[in-house]
C-alpha cells in the first residue's frame, strides 16, 4: 500500500476519519438527547467532553505515536467491529476519544514489530496508565478478541476511504445525518448494507 506512505494520503485520511467520527458523534449526542434510547455507560465514557477536537487528537496520535499508517485503516476497521458488536454503546462525543486511542494502540500492537508501551499512548492519549489499560482489555473483549484483519477487509476499508477521500471537499461544520455505507465482513463473500456505525 504505498498510497499510504504519501504524507498528503495521511493527512485527507485524518481529516475524512475526523469529519466522520465527529458526524457520528454528534448524531448519537443528538439521538441520546431527544429520544429514551438507553445507551450504556462504560469505562470509555468519559465525565466531560475533551477540550480537544477530534482531528487534532487523531494528529497528536499520528505525531507522537509513530506507528504505520496501516494502523489507522485497521484501527477503523476496529472501531466498526466494536460498534456493531456493542450497540448498546455508539461512539458519542464522551468516549470518541478513548475509542480512538485504544483502537489505534490495538492496531499498533497487532500489526507493526516495534510500538510504544501503553504508559507511552496513555499520555499521547492524555489519560492514566491506569485506564488506558482498562480500556485495551475492554475494547479487547468488545471486539471477542477478532482482531485479524484479512487483507481482503483492509483493501476493502481502504477502497472505501479512499473513495471518500478523493470527494472530501473543504470540510463545513454542518452536522450531517449518518449515511447507508457497505461494511465488509471478513469472509467478503457477502456484503451487507448497514446504518454507518462508525
Amino acid at each position: 500500500m504505498a498510497e499510504l506512505e504519501n504524507p498528503g494520503v495521511m493527512t485527507k485520511l485524518i481529516a475524512f476519519l475526523s469529519a466522520l467520527l465527529e458526524r457520528v458523534a454528534e448524531s448519537n449526542d443528538l439521538t441520546r438527547r431527544v429520544t429514551t434510547q438507553s445507551q450504556s455507560n462504560s469505562v470509555f465514557h468519559g465525565l466531560s467532553r475533551p477540550s480537544i477536537t477530534i482531528q487534532s487528537y487523531l494528529e497528536r496520535i499520528y505525531k507522537y505515536a509513530n506507528c504505520s499508517t496501516s494502523c489507522f485503516v485497521v484501527a477503523y476497521v476496529y472501531l466498526d467491529r466494536f460498534t456493531h458488536r456493542q450497540p448498546s454503546l455508539p461512539i458519542n462525543s464522551f468516549n470518541v476519544h478513548r475509542l480512538l486511542i485504544t483502537s489505534v494502540m490495538t492496531a499498533a500492537k497487532f500489526l507493526d514489530d516495534l510500538y510504544y508501551n501503553n504508559a507511552y499512548y496513555a499520555k499521547v492519549g492524555g489519560i492514566s496508565t491506569k485506564e488506558m489499560n482498562l480500556l485495551e482489555l475492554d475494547f479487547l473483549f468488545g471486539l471477542g478478541f477478532d482482531l485479524n484483519v484479512t487483507p481482503n477487509t483492509f483493501h476493502a476499508y481502504f477502497s472505501l476511504l479512499q473513495k471518500e477521500m478523493t470527494l472530501l471537499q473543504p470540510l463545513s461544520l454542518v452536522v450531517v445525518p449518518p449515511r447507508t455505507v457497505i461494511t465488509f465482513k471478513d469472509d467478503e463473500a457477502s456484503h451487507q448494507k448497514q446504518q454507518l456505525a462508525v
